[in-house]
């Protein structure tokens, strides 16, 4: 703790340990985008004087990076390709017809791919078809979907690839001065995690997957019987005026429930059965996707506008062009969230209608133009194709739905596989970088058809690279000014005495506590400088504490925001806070016991 004070002496260990303190704060607000927030912390050690604007800025040009961007657009061309059909095939295929067997592929299977491809994008392509498969066969998601994400994050500590994180690690690591990791550097602590895990999702009692879809839906468990809100309002000449909601069609034909009817400035809230309808009003509607899209087709009841403008209205007079309906989700660090409908003119901005929103099981009072948007909300939305592909490019919203028509050709499948198989092989069997390899997997694919070259670059994730980019100047400055070091030295007062395994399940465990309520980027870049002063003292290579710390950030089993998957399912599962805490808190003891032994074997 002295060093530590006498550290503080000095003017630019203040300033990062100040600048430090308020990304954290930030990170767990919320009150910023992680992207902005990064940005904002490179800028103020810049302005500061604590780095030079060469090194504060050196992580947006690093290979790690520049890997990334590559494997954001290989991972594209294999989804738009086809190459991953194969996966939707078998899990809508008659083999797979109980929970377990599901599970069961999607951690032998699933996880493996998730190793060397991103995680989100799996899970997005996956979930329409898990949800069918769901509904076929009457069952709850939440049986099912929750080990999804729990699989994909399990693969992705398989490979270098498999995850954002693991690239930041490697960057951090030379920056370091110890080298950047290798394409298979932790796969031999990996296979065993990942094994283990899988067998944990498979042996874990079901009753801690709870059956949400029955809880909520009394009529049938359908799938598509889901907490979507929407409004409505009554035309002059619907064949609903003057009869009450009870003896209305609306409610004989439809599974629909009323809220709420708004009655010019007169809110009437249930029970309202024996309300009689008047043209003019506008009902709030909790009702299933495809009653609400018979609704649409239908002329007693018209959908109402979230944003009553005149430019609303033009879209949807002017608007001859075929229209589509699809879910988007608004996945964790999306910049509307905060908003309403209203205030972000989103039919303006999008060129999209909101039909409907969706909340996890929490029901919606506001009017859905005036709904603050959350993360994790879905929206159901209607909007030509353009639209929805330009949709598909915004970092702000994930499209769940697969756009089929939006595929190239199915011939180009075999080469994308291909070009994916080389891009890992080459490095491992030559002495090619992984960046060459990544960066020449990219040509390939555009050469060979499988991505368009407009869709290069729209299928970088910026806001992940701007995350990174700048996250890696916090390893830099606390190394520069002295902070990582005595930091250090004060936690290894704490661990002095202990055994090493002791020591470094403490650091993962920490480790694993922090990436709850901040991104796991974050914690990897706070922690992996503090955490490699302590292997002289460990008796460890400093490497070995640099994994402790990526797979301590890579254990989100406890909380929705713990990653971006488990958000991707808080919804659609129908969760809530606590269904992710009780089935995790298992695999995460089961993964802080395995390991620190692992890394012990290792490295020791």
């Amino acid at each position: 703790m002295d060093e530590l004070i006498a550290v503080l002496q000095n003017p630019q260990a203040l300033i990062t340990l100040s600048v430090l303190v308020m990304a954290v704060a930030l990170f767990i607000s919320g009150k910023l985008a992680p992207e902005l927030t990064g940005l904002l912390c490179v800028s103020l050690l810049i302005a500061t004087g604590v780095l030079s604007p060469q090194k504060a800025l050196a992580g947006f040009g690093s290979p790690a990076l520049v890997t990334l961007m590559g494997l954001f657009v290989v991972s594209a061309a294999l989804f738009k390709s086809g190459a991953l059909d194969r996966l939707r095939e078998l899990i809508a295929s008659e083999h797979i017809r109980t929970p377990r067997r599901l599970i069961a592929f999607m951690g032998l299977v699933v996880g493996p791919i998730s190793g060397v491809i991103p995680n989100t994008p799996v899970v997005a392509s996956l979930l329409p078809v898990i949800e069918a498969w769901c509904a076929k066969r009457q069952l709850s998601p939440s049986r099912v979907l929750l080990p999804l994400s729990f699989a994909t994050v399990l693969g992705g500590t398989l490979t270098l690839l498999g995850s954002s994180v693991n690239l930041l690690v490697s960057d951090i690591s030379q920056q370091l001065g110890y080298g950047s990791l290798e394409l298979f550097s932790f796969t031999a602590i990996g296979i065993p995690i990942w094994l283990v895990g899988t067998l944990y999702l498979l042996l874990a009692p079901q009753f801690l997957l709870p059956d949400r879809g029955r809880e909520i839906n009394e009529l049938g468990g359908n799938l598509d019987q889901t907490n979507y809100f929407t409004e409505v309002t009554i035309p002059q000449n619907s064949n609903l005026v003057g009869q009450s909601l009870h003896n209305s069609r609306l409610q004989r034909r439809f599974d629909v429930d009323v809220l709420e009817l708004q009655r010019g400035r007169q809110r009437l809230l249930p029970p309202l059965a024996d309300r009689k309808i008047e043209p003019g009003d506008r009902l709030l509607l909790r009702v299933a996707r495809a009653d609400l899209l018979r609704l649409q087709q239908e002329h007693t009841v018209h959908l109402a506008k979230p944003d009553a403008s005149i430019e609303s209205d033009a879209f949807t007079a002017a608007s001859d062009e075929v229209l589509k309906t699809v879910e988007v989700l608004l996945p964790a660090g999306s910049t509307l969230a905060g908003a309403s409908l209203r205030e972000l003119r989103f039919r303006q901005r999008h060129n999209a209608t909101v039909l409907a929103l969706r909340r996890g099981q929490q029901t919606l009072q506001e009017r859905l133009g005036q709904a603050v948007l959350r993360e994790g909300d879905v929206l159901l939305l209607q909007a030509p194709m353009d639209a929805i592909r330009g949709l598909q490019a915004n970092n702000d919203l994930l499209v769940l739905d697969q756009l089929e028509d939006d595929l190239p050709t199915v011939r180009r499948k075999p080469i994308a596989i291909a070009i994916g198989i080389s891009m890992l092989l080459v490095p491992s069997l030559t002495e090619l970088p992984l960046v060459a390899s990544v960066l020449l997997a990219v040509i390939a694919m555009v050469v060979g058809g499988c991505i368009r070259p407009g869709e290069v670059q729209r299928s970088i994730r910026l806001d992940v690279i701007l995350l990174l980019g700048s996250l890696s100047s916090f390893s830099v400055a606390m190394q520069t000014t002295g902070l990582a070091d005595a930091l250090a030295t004060s936690l290894e007062s704490v661990l002095d005495g202990l055994p090493t395994y002791i020591a470094l399940l403490i650091i993962l465990f920490s480790t694993t506590l922090f990436t709850q309520v901040i991104s796991n980027a974050a914690s990897v870049a706070l922690l992996a400088p503090v955490a490699v002063q302590l292997a002289p003292s460990l008796d460890l290579p400093p490497i070995a504490l640099l994994i402790t710390v990526l797979f301590g950030a890579s254990q989100s089993f406890l909380t929705p925001m713990g990653y971006q998957t488990n958000l991707m399912v808080f919804g659609p599962g129908r969760y809530r806070f606590l269904d992710i805490t009780r089935y995790g808190v298992g695999l995460t003891i089961l993964m802080t016991l395995m390991i620190p032994r692992l890394i012990i074997w290792q490295y020791n």
